[in-house]
């Protein structure tokens, strides 16, 4: 069997004309706030079981923000397409050999690989202290750095928005010290 690089090179090429801009953002902040979550809930166990537990949650988030995506958007798709063929009177999955078609399944496929592997990437930020420094610095390390990534993202989204970069930058802040907050009462809870 041969390798063929000319469809590597076809798919990357694709993978990257598609890009969308949402599931990048939206998995970057799912995945640091989830494994924020997790750390603060795995607070008072050791660096090795808060590393294990925040990046094994990080991995299992971001596979299941994949095959969410995929399903859900594969799902509308599908919708879309028996509503048009019911109106048009046309014959059950004549619109699946269109080229409009593929196209929206493919793109489905790509976004919700950005979905999860953002998630994925996301979900290492809160981790990172805890091979650096002791449990208890790392935690608030851990915490520091989650929100200042919200808060960028959150200017990023104000940005494209035209909202006030300042005050879309601190309603993320704001989302991720809830996410602590709540996690500190049920890890206190337990």
């Amino acid at each position: 069997m041969k390798f063929n690089f000319e469809s590597i090179k076809i798919f990357l090429k694709s993978f990257i004309e598609e890009f969308d801009k949402r599931y990048v953002v939206r998995g970057l902040i799912d995945g640091s706030l989830s494994t924020l979550g997790v750390v603060i809930g795995a607070s008072t166990g050791s660096a090795s079981i808060i590393i294990a537990a925040g990046i094994g949650g990080g991995i299992a988030n971001g596979i299941s923000n994949i095959l969410g995506a995929l399903t859900a958007e594969r799902a509308m798709i599908e919708e879309e397409r028996s509503y048009k063929e019911k109106n048009l009177l046309m014959e059950e999955g004549y619109l699946k050999k269109t080229s409009e078609y593929k196209v929206k399944v493919e793109k489905s496929a790509y976004c919700g690989i950005y979905d999860g592997i953002s998630t994925i990437i996301g979900s290492v930020i809160p981790v990172i202290p805890f091979f650096l420094v002791k449990p208890a610095e790392a935690i608030l390390l851990a915490i520091f750095l989650t929100l200042i990534i919200l808060f960028i993202l959150g200017i990023y989204i104000g940005k494209l928005s035209r909202e006030n970069l300042m005050i879309a930058g601190a309603k993320m802040v704001a989302g991720g010290v809830l996410v602590a907050v709540i996690s500190k009462l049920v890890e206190g809870f337990f």
